[in-house]
Order: structure tokens, then sequence, then C-alpha cells
């Protein structure tokens, strides 16, 4: 699958900085790439359960997107994103975004 937007990345670094056993308790280990144009990746994401997905894109300063996705017969919806999130903090953030579960997260609050 091939996607535009987005600044490149490697993907084995974010993978080393999510931790590979958050990998593991986040989608069992599952990891789907999504490139540009050039073969260059540009997003990862983590099949969780369900139909929902964890999406994660890097900025251009450098600051990763995190984004809970609920995918349903092609639709894509956007349960949550938190933008801003550092290479330190993106393997918590991205375990927390798996939880959907009766849990909240990111911007979008659902009422």
């Amino acid at each position: 699958m091939t996607k535009q937007e987005g600044r490149p990345f490697n993907e084995d670094e974010l993978i080393n900085q999510i931790g590979r056993m958050n990998v593991f308790a986040i989608s069992g280990g599952r990891v789907g790439v999504i490139v540009n144009n050039q073969g260059e990746t540009v997003e990862v994401q983590l099949p969780v359960s369900n139909g929902y997905r964890v999406s994660i894109t890097l900025g251009w300063n450098d600051t990763w997107t995190v984004s809970r996705q609920f995918v349903r017969k092609g639709v894509v919806s956007d349960k949550g994103t938190l933008e801003n999130v550092y290479c330190e903090q993106v393997g918590e953030i991205a375990y927390k975004a798996s939880c959907f579960r009766n849990v909240q997260f990111g911007e979008k609050v659902n009422a």
C-alpha cells in the first residue's frame, strides 16, 4: 500500500524505540508498513483487535504522531490522536492507544 504524505523513517528504529515486547503486547508482533512512491516507510500500523489498529507517523519536527483507528469495510475512523510524542514516550503511548476497551485516548473524546 502506498501513501504520499508523511516524513520517511526507518521502521526498524521505530520498533526499537517502541520496544519489541511492547510490539508483541500491542499487536502480537504483527507490523504493517505503509510506503511512499519512492519505497520509503512513512507509516507503521500495528493491528490490535476487533478492527482497531495503532498508526504511527513521523512529523517534520522529529516527533511522532500516534493514532488509534477503527477500520470497518475499508472505512477508517480516527478514535484519538496524540501529536508531538517524543521517542522516549512512543512505546508507552502506543500501548495506551492499543487499549481500546473503555479507555479514552487522544484529543477526541466521545460523549
